[in-house]
């Protein structure tokens, strides 16, 4: 019971939806910095950790830091998370290690 509890409590203090629409568009909420992006990959902050996405021919169509959304088109290949807990800069690694 304690687990739900805390599970709901952290749940509640944290929001972030990704609204896939036909692998060419993207809504992303909860993003709290956008760390990198080209046209063939973005590498969000988002409230619940680091994600990244490939494609091809992405380009950013909407961005609101103070809201938290991102929309994104384009071709989605791939979404990879890295949990929160590993740290920013290990993230960063690792991504710039997968994806060159």
């Amino acid at each position: 019971m304690l687990d739900q509890q805390r599970y709901h409590r952290h749940d509640s203090q944290k929001s972030h939806e990704i609204k896939i629409i036909n692998r060419k568009k993207m809504d992303i909420t909860g993003v709290v910095n956008v760390e990198s992006f080209d046209n063939e990959e973005f590498l969000l902050e988002t409230e619940l950790g680091f994600l990244a996405i490939r494609g091809q021919n992405l380009h950013m169509k909407n961005l609101n830091v103070e809201n938290g959304l991102v929309s994104i088109e384009g071709l989605v290949i791939e979404m990879v998370y890295v949990d929160h807990s590993s740290g920013g800069d290990k993230a960063k690694g690792l991504f710039s290690k997968l994806f060159k």
